[in-house]
């Protein structure tokens, strides 16, 4: 398969046929340009419009031309030859920093070229690219050996020259020499990852002629990201260098290629671009080797056409999925806008967004700490209210009735107490005094358990409290300080009421001994069914038993006991007994009132309480207030209303930008 014998010679911007009929000498547009076409240049005017927009930096991916490749595999020439303008070269890494080429087409017969990095623009010449490239590189990374991902943009508007967009990284070295970082291999991977990883990213591998291309770290990486190769094509440089077996290393494609291949002759040293375009046709027409390579994948006016060609169709491809994105985003920008406070310019407009912020907080809290509605935060098991004060009433429950290890002897505490309360009478009646008294020593073991209870409690309301005013009013972070001030301050009152209520409670069981609850009578016979046989163990078994087992209690000791004479010990036992039923129904009384209790005040928190509270101290001045602050809007408020304004204005333009060439590229992205 011989090369082309057509001669030509070409100039940074146009190729001329040498030796044309008549001696006449007629333009042809310059490579790159050469395979612009009708048909695809509204989609490449498209996607440079979007790109003016600066529609990535809302997360939205564009086609690119990503060139990637060993150190001195000759990356940078390929640019150069594409483009018609000289970048740095040299040995060692040439390109240090992500160099993003944006090349417009203009109609104007003076080039535009300027470099734009770090808020900065610095106009040059084509003259002065390389040095103007290299100035800002050393500005960018330093002027050391070291590398930097933060891009150096180069605008280039002159004629005959596409709207087309390359980025050139890196080349890939495993070894740092000369003052380079140690870690310049995982920097520069790092770097070439982030480019190539998107499959909108047009892989343009440039591989050296002279290795095997097996062995290519750049081919390494790009098979990471795109291991069919349908994104990647190959471009082979420094044909002239090692022609012996290229052809079987195209056709072979070792290394899965799914773009194909082309092969180049770069400009070598100081030739003219005219001399180097000349010399590459050369080669690949006589060459004994080269030109059996098919004429259709050599020469940079080939490579010119495959990559506006895959170009199309990758931006054919990708142009429903960016329009799916651009709209999702832009209606997720007008959602969050919306949920803005609005600008206000009154007190009263202030009033009434305060008075919208507790409506909403209130509704919440009655859902979740009421109703027991939790969808409004279904992972947070923390506000899941019910279901904690649920599990809270239950461990104090438990822990409650707990009862610890007795440390004194069997009836010894109510053989003192009545020893104590004794008095001229009737010897079968128990003093009523020394039931008291044993009662009031039950109730002073366990007063301060219902009292850290509710304290529990209310300091778990206010959590949630201050979680849902946080929330409903995030958007006010002028006021947030004070609106949570005045939650936690209504909540510490209402605890200092709640502790002094439960307190009552508890102090009431010490006043007096009464209950209509059947169980208790019921209880109290059952246990005292065993008195008798009891009495008879302590005093008249011949055996003299140590231990008695007793129905509620297990066993017992009763040794002690035998010094004391039946009838007070009768009275003991009848005590135990009555206080041991007694007390089961006092603490299950405890429970139920705080239960009860708790019920109430959270319902009555939520429905009377809360808005009124916090509106009273919001709007006193001497408790600092706060809704005036509401006129003032935040930095931060703003800022992110001013983000997401130009967010949507960039989005909408975005959106109108591809409207009109959606329907007629459809067919682009299967040819």
């Amino acid at each position: 398969m011989a090369g082309s014998n057509k001669h030509v010679v070409s100039s940074s911007l146009a190729i001329v046929e040498v030796n044309p009929p008549e001696n006449n000498i007629v333009p042809i547009e310059a490579p790159i340009v050469s395979s612009y076409n009708d048909q695809i240049r509204p989609l490449l005017d498209t996607v440079d419009r979007l790109r003016n927009l600066n529609v990535m930096r809302e997360g939205i991916q564009l086609p690119t031309i990503v060139v990637v490749g060993d150190q001195s595999s000759g990356k940078s020439s390929v640019l150069e030859s594409l483009a018609g303008i000289s970048l740095p070269r040299g040995q060692g890494i040439c390109t240090r920093v992500p160099l993003v080429m944006r090349l417009q087409r203009s109609f104007s017969t003076e080039p535009e070229i300027w470099l734009e990095y770090s808020d900065k623009v610095v106009p040059t010449d084509e003259e002065h690219i390389a040095e103007a490239i290299c100035a800002a590189t050393d500005v960018i990374a330093g002027s050391g050996k070291g590398v930097s991902d933060a891009p150096l943009t180069l605008h280039v508007k002159k004629a005959n020259v596409p709207d087309l967009t390359m980025v050139d990284l890196p080349g890939i070295t495993r070894v740092p020499v000369n003052g380079q970082p140690e870690n310049i291999y995982e920097q520069i991977s790092g770097m070439i990852m982030k480019y190539i990883e998107p499959q909108e990213s047009i892989i343009l591998n440039v591989l050296s002629a002279t290795v095997d291309f097996t062995t290519c770290e750049s081919i390494r990486m790009s098979r990471q990201v795109d291991k069919t190769g349908e994104r990647t094509l190959a471009v082979v440089t420094k044909a002239d260098m090692a022609p012996d077996g290229l052809l079987q290393k195209v056709t072979a494609d070792d290394v899965s290629i799914g773009l194909g291949y082309v092969c180049v002759r770069n400009r070598i040293g100081e030739e003219t671009y005219e001399e180097a375009r000349m010399q590459e046709e050369l080669l690949f027409r006589t060459h004994p080797m080269l030109r059996l390579i098919d004429e259709d994948i050599v020469g940079i006016p080939v490579l010119a056409q495959k990559l506006m060609l895959i170009q199309a169709t990758m931006i054919a491809r990708c142009l429903p999925d960016i329009v799916s994105k651009i709209n999702e985003k832009m209606e997720t920008s007008v959602l969050e806008l919306s949920k803005l406070p609005i600008v206000m310019a009154s007190n009263g407009e202030a009033l009434m967004a305060l008075m919208d912020i507790l409506s909403s907080a209130k509704e919440s809290l009655l859902r979740i700490l009421i109703q027991g509605d939790f969808s409004e935060f279904p992972d947070d098991k923390k506000m899941h209210c019910t279901a904690r004060l649920a599990d809270m009433l239950s461990q104090f429950s438990d822990n409650l009735q707990h009862k610890p290890d007795d440390k004194t002897e069997f009836l010894m505490d109510e053989v003192k107490i009545l020893d104590e309360c004794k008095s001229v009478g009737l010897p079968n009646f128990i003093p009523r005094s020394a039931f008291l008294a044993i009662l009031s020593q039950h109730v002073d073991v366990v007063h301060m358990k219902p009292v850290e209870f509710i304290k529990k409690i209310w300091d778990y309301i206010e959590g949630v409290l201050i979680s849902v005013l946080s929330k409903y009013s995030d958007n006010f972070p002028q006021i947030q300080s004070s609106i949570k001030r005045a939650g936690r301050n209504l909540i510490t009152r209402i605890k200092e009421q709640s502790v002094n209520r439960v307190a009552e409670i508890v102090e009431m069981e010490k006043l007096t001994d009464y209950t209509c609850n059947p169980d208790y009578m019921k209880t109290w016979t059952e246990k005292t069914a065993s008195q008798q046989s009891f009495i008879h163990a302590v005093l008249h078994d011949v055996k003299k038993p140590e231990n008695f087992s007793l129905t509620g209690f297990g066993v017992v000791k009763i040794s002690h006991l035998r010094k004391y004479h039946a009838h007070l010990l009768q009275q003991a036992f009848d005590m135990k007994m009555r206080i041991t039923s007694y007390w089961t129904i006092v603490l299950l009384r405890i429970v139920d009132n705080l239960a009860l209790y708790l019920q109430f005040s959270v319902k009555n928190l939520v429905n009377t309480q809360f808005q009124k509270e916090i509106v009273v101290e919001m709007v006193d001045p001497r408790g600092g207030g706060g809704v005036e602050r509401m006129l003032e809007e935040s930095p931060s408020v703003a800022s992110k209303r001013e983000k997401l304004k130009n967010s949507i204005k960039l989005l909408k333009e975005s959106k109108d930008a591809v409207a009109a060439i959606v329907d007629q590229s459809s067919g682009y992205g299967d040819r």
